[in-house]
């Protein structure tokens, strides 16, 4: 036990850094930019959550543009808040607002709360805007436009696989979307609980 105590600082010496997300610089800033959204539970739950919004505005107003127009906001303002990380403009709250952006997607989603499609697409793209500035600051050592790309991808395809799961199972059975609503939001109050 003393012999193994005693290699422990020379273990740490040789150790390398813990990162989050994938390195750009060894695994590229597409790579990383893809993976960003994918690490963190935060981020899968409010990309699917929107999906899954989308699908229940969908059924209750027989309005299917609410399928690419939630997702579509999401992206473009998640865009437009990387950009303001990257030219150094700040925005408070970013953190509070991607775990409330759980909890209220999720939420919207639980009540099948019918909203007009221009209310939805903007609460959903003020949620984009904060996720967007968070993927900015930890830019890190990667190129910010393959980075954007990838992560831009990446939360499409967490949308599609909301909107697309969403319309599997709304066909079978409407209430199995709002409940995974209320599992969306109850996992966002532990992660407010537990932050």
């Amino acid at each position: 036990m003393k012999r193994q105590l005693a290699l422990a600082p020379a273990l740490t010496l040789t150790a390398g850094p813990a990162l989050a997300h994938l390195d750009p610089t060894e695994h590229g800033s597409f790579v990383a930019g893809v993976s960003h959204p994918v690490f963190g539970a935060d981020h899968i739950l409010a990309m699917v959550a929107v999906g899954l919004w989308a699908v229940t505005l969908a059924g209750r107003s027989n309005d299917r543009r609410a399928l690419a127009a939630l997702p579509v906001a999401f992206v473009g303002a998640m865009a437009a808040g990387f950009l303001l990380a990257m030219a150094g403009v700040g925005l408070p709250f970013v953190e509070p607002m991607i775990l409330a952006s759980v909890l209220v997607l999720g939420g919207l989603c639980a009540l099948a709360l019918r909203l007009p499609l221009m209310t939805a697409a903007g609460l959903t793209a003020l949620f984009g805007l904060f996720h967007g500035h968070a993927h900015g600051a930890e830019l890190g050592s990667a190129e910010a436009l393959p980075y954007l790309a990838g992560f831009a991808l990446a939360t499409a395809l967490l949308h599609a696989a909301g909107v697309l799961g969403g319309l599997g199972i709304a066909q079978r059975a409407p209430f199995v979307t709002r409940a995974l609503g209320g599992l969306v939001a109850l996992a966002g109050s532990a992660l407010i609980i537990a932050g």
